[in-house]
């Protein structure tokens, strides 16, 4: 399994370069931002900060979406931030959240999301695209035939297909292992239906840790299932509360949910988290001593998961980096042989 962290652009630049490093030194493979440009620091400029004082981590966006930025400044960021990485790039996406929503917009529908990531990933190998009829077609002439993994962010069912069929990963913001596995049957399923081998797709694993005692392990991450109960919301108004599309696992914890303020959005202090029950915080995220650490991180190893991925926003961030180096990640390493 690899490890990586995710960022939400609210750390000082200069301590989220030296956690990128800590982190790059204990053995984490990613450094994942979140992309979300009104509510936190603009990610492209810290992820390139990050990759001068770095050299073996790569780095991603955890997520970006088709609708904030010109499909041709997407991918001169990318084909920028790839070169002066060394390659060190993939590029997590959705259908847009938080950047959208807290401009009064909604997120974009499955299908722009796949044509932007195709669309993407072909300027930065240095093709030429023509991504809206009213444009002439665009070609970076100064590429560097860059291949970009393209990981999707999903929860419906239609979101979930597009991954399989066109992904390299899958993002899943949770680490409750039932429920990652019933996202990720229904991806690799859509991938082998639609002639790819999957025998090499990624599936991440993204949530908060934290090593200590459970009741201070709750208080900092009950901010989580507040997050993806926003995403279970527009599943049950989508699809409804009965049928396969949303097993009852998650229909259940949002029954009290009162609405959602984007403006404490990833907040372990907003207003809008009393909905949310202890088990629920326990199974959504990774809490409790080193040895519960580690059998969360087996139960999701069994399920598929290739990546867990450390949201590093619940405070302590530089000792869950230690903690997680020292104690976890070696467990799940294959040592190099001299």
């Amino acid at each position: 399994m690899e490890f990586a962290i995710t960022f939400k652009g609210d750390i000082d630049p200069k301590r989220t370069v030296r956690l990128t490093q800590m982190a790059e030194e204990a053995g984490f493979t990613h450094a994942w931002f979140f992309d979300s440009h009104v509510l936190w620091r603009e990610c492209f400029v810290t992820m390139a900060m990050c990759a001068e004082h770095t050299s073996k981590i790569r780095f991603g966006t955890c997520v970006t979406n088709p609708g904030v930025r010109d499909w041709s400044v997407a991918a001169s960021l990318w084909a920028t931030l790839g070169i002066q990485s060394g390659g060190r790039v993939d590029m997590g996406i959705g259908r847009g959240d938080s950047s959208r929503r807290v401009l009064g917009r909604k997120p974009l529908n499955v299908e722009t999301m796949v044509e932007f990531a195709e669309a993407v990933k072909a300027m930065v190998r240095g093709e030429t695209v023509q991504y809206d009829e009213e444009l002439a077609p665009v070609q970076l002439p100064w590429h560097d035939h860059l291949t970009l993994p393209v990981w999707y962010a999903a929860y419906g069912p239609k979101a979930l297909a597009a991954a399989g069929q066109h992904g390299d990963g899958l993002i899943l913001q949770l680490a409750d292992p039932w429920l990652v596995k019933w996202f990720t049957d229904q991806a690799v399923e859509a991938g082998k239906a639609a002639g790819r081998d999957m025998s090499n797709f990624k599936v991440m694993s993204a949530a908060p840790v934290w090593v200590g005692d459970m009741a201070t392990a709750r208080a900092q991450t009950r901010w989580f299932p507040a997050m993806v109960g926003n995403h279970v919301a527009d599943l049950v108004e989508r699809y409804g509360k009965e049928g396969n599309s949303v097993p009852k696992r998650l229909t259940d914890y949002i029954e009290g949910r009162k609405g959602y303020d984007y403006r404490h959005h990833a907040d372990k202090d907003a207003d809008h988290l009393g909905f949310i029950s202890d088990d629920i915080i326990d199974s959504f995220g990774v809490l409790g001593d080193i040895d519960a650490q580690v059998a969360k991180m087996q139960e999701l190893t069994s399920v598929g998961v290739t990546q867990f991925n450390i949201y590093l926003m619940c405070g302590d961030e530089e000792r869950m980096v230690e903690e997680y180096g020292a104690h976890v990640l070696p467990k799940f390493q294959t040592p190099v042989k001299s």
